[in-house]
């Protein structure tokens, strides 16, 4: 009996690939029939020609119900093979093969594997069918799966340390035109869902619908909703054509907290809070459940993202905003230290304006006068004790410029024309700067520049250089060509705390901002100086109607227009810097009282920090 002899040979030069003919010229060996057998499977298999691959074996109606759920349960996109050692013995032969998937969304899955040969003296050499010659640990009734692994979305978090934005979901509403046609009248379909979906988009088009959603022969998307507004319209939804599904998106925890900003700062994170998917792959069982996993790749959730905003901060600003809708109200909260913007509050009447508190410009009034005053101390002409002159009226050029109600304080130092806001004091300081002193020292305290902030638009204002002396009068006091937003204002405020250099705002944390144009600086000596006058107002002045809440220093104002006044007050207490607008609100006390209820609706525990 002849004793059969095992052959094992090391092939290197041989590879396999779904796109390239199989060859091994200058590689004759003893195993060259079972290999360039293998090698002819192969190149079917991995060029998805399941019925030839198939067919170069031994059994091929089982083979090629296999082959095929290999690569529909891996939804692979390409298959490339290298092919190793050969073991030959008699009328059998193992190939070690290494098999790379390509799978979806650039996915590699590598493994090695051995391909089983048999010889019959009727057909040769063919693959002799196991199910491990698709994967060594995949049992006979088994098939091989993908699983996709979401990461958990991010949340979006407050500086307090609470979660503001969380993954939820949205149900999204579609339109099938070739459903409703089937079904009855697209036009008929399209009325209806418009008229269910208009109080949520007014600008909803019918007839866009019907045209666009029949040329594209696919779902159409119409829009959005929450899971609450779904459920209460899911009877009124039921009509022939209009199909949803559910969607993960970012959601508000509290809809209540700074809806209008979250919606800015959604648009920015939102693709940055779904972190890296994993994925999985699986044996699974006839019966449908997992029986073992062959590959796996976690998935990786991406960091929460931070902002800027204080909860407790925001909800006392909302809270003192909303006392009344008969104006038009606008908070914005800064720390000075930082520049995060810890509060931007409006009420529902300013929310129908549009983001008023950081992109709308108004005449600041005599709060401008913090800059004024700024810009006299740097010039050398006035200082907190130099005595001016606080008539009820002034002459400058032809321009007759009256203090509120023509109130006359005679020469008194600048420190009490400060606090008790002269515009005749400032009107003439203004009238003996060069044309570009008060914008110069408004951009050095925020006012000016470019503020490009990730997840809020803004503006902070504009100074223009002014060579006439009266405009340049009229400036002085905050009735001329000045404009700032409340965000502009705060600035001011904060420079003043951060002992001359403005902060530089931002709201989504790890996301700079970038400013365009002049950054001056303002001296130390100069805020200094300007402190005590800040304090005075509160502690003597204008400002009284908040003197309960702490060391406030600050600085109203009363902006005059066509047909009425704005109130103003903008100042700080320890890191907090703040300015608050009344939309054509009169007296500059409303604004103040505006501040006093926010201050006093803070935390205790809050109110002792910010104090300190």
């Amino acid at each position: 009996m002849l004793q059969m002899r095992r052959r094992v040979i090391n092939v290197a030069c041989v590879s396999v690939s779904a796109v390239v003919a199989l060859g091994v010229a200058g590689c004759a060996t003893a195993d060259d029939g079972p290999r360039q057998a293998v090698e002819r499977f192969l190149a079917a298999y991995g060029a998805k020609d399941i019925a030839s691959a198939a067919g170069l074996t031994d059994n091929p109606a089982q083979a090629r119900a296999n082959l095929a759920a290999a690569w529909d349960g891996l939804a692979a996109e390409k298959l490339s093979v290298s092919t190793g050692k050969a073991a030959v013995s008699g009328d059998t032969a193992d190939i070690d093969v290494t098999y790379r998937w390509d799978l979806p969304r650039g996915r590699e899955w590598t493994y090695p594997a051995r391909v089983k040969m048999i010889r019959s003296s009727g057909s040769g050499w063919t693959v002799r069918w196991t199910s491990t010659d698709i994967h060594p640990d995949l049992g006979a009734n088994q098939r091989l799966s993908l699983r996709i692994l979401e990461a958990p979305r991010a949340t979006v978090n407050e500086a307090d340390g609470s979660e503001v934005m969380v993954n939820g979901t949205v149900v999204g509403i579609n339109f099938d035109a070739s459903t409703a046609a089937a079904s009855g009248s697209v036009a008929d379909s399209v009325t209806r869902l418009v008229s269910v979906l208009r109080p949520f988009d007014p600008a909803l088009s019918a007839q866009k619908i019907a045209e666009e959603s029949t040329a594209s022969g696919a779902p159409y998307p119409i829009a959005r909703l929450s899971q609450r507004d779904f459920d209460r319209l899911r009877d009124q939804l039921a009509i022939p054509g209009v199909v949803h599904n559910e969607q993960a998106e970012l959601v508000a925890k509290n809809p209540g907290f700074a809806p209008a900003l979250l919606t800015e700062v959604k648009k920015v994170v939102d693709k940055e809070v779904d972190g890296r998917v994993g994925w999985r792959v699986v044996t699974v069982n006839p019966n449908g459940l997992d029986a073992d996993v062959l590959a796996d790749h976690a998935p990786e959730p991406a960091p929460a993202v931070s902002l800027s905003l204080s909860r407790q901060v925001q909800t006392a600003a909302q809270r003192a905003v909303d006392a009344t809708n008969r104006f038009q109200i606008a908070m914005v909260v800064v720390q000075p230290s930082t520049g995060h913007i810890l509060a931007v509050a409006q009420n529902k009447a300013a929310d129908r304006s549009g983001p008023i508190a950081t992109t709308g410009l108004y005449p600041p009034g005599s709060t401008f006068k913090m800059v004024t005053a700024a810009a006299a101390i740097s010039r050398n002409l006035a200082h907190p004790q130099t005595m001016v002159p606080c008539p009820g009226e002034i002459e400058i050029g032809p321009r007759r410029i009256p203090n509120y109600d023509r109130f006359s304080l005679g020469t008194v130092p600048m420190l009490q024309a400060f606090a008790s806001s002269c515009n005749t004091t400032f009107a003439k300081l203004a009238s003996e700067m060069g044309p570009s002193d008060l914008a110069h020292t408004a951009a050095s305290m925020g006012i000016g520049q470019q503020y490009d902030i990730a997840g809020l638009d803004a503006v902070s204002g504009s100074v223009p250089i002014a060579p006439e002396l009266v405009a340049r009068s009229e400036d002085g006091f905050g009735q001329g060509k000045v404009l700032v937003s409340p965000l502009g204002l705060s600035l001011v405020a904060a420079t003043v705390a951060h002992n001359g250099k403005a902060p530089v705002p931002q709201l989504i944390l790890g996301k700079p901002t970038k400013v365009t144009g002049p950054q001056p600086s303002l001296s130390p000596g100069v805020v200094s100086e300007l402190r005590p006058m800040m304090r005075a107002v509160v502690q003597q002045g204008t400002g009284t109607v908040i003197a309960g809440q702490g060391d406030v220093l600050g600085k109203t104002g009363e902006a005059e227009f066509a047909g009425g006044s704005h109130a103003w007050f903008a100042g700080y207490r320890g890191d907090l810097a703040f300015a608050t607008l009344v939309v054509g609100g009169g007296d500059s006390n409303n604004a103040v009282a505006v501040t006093r209820d926010f201050f006093g609706s803070l935390p205790p525990g809050y109110y002792a920090a910010a104090r300190s």
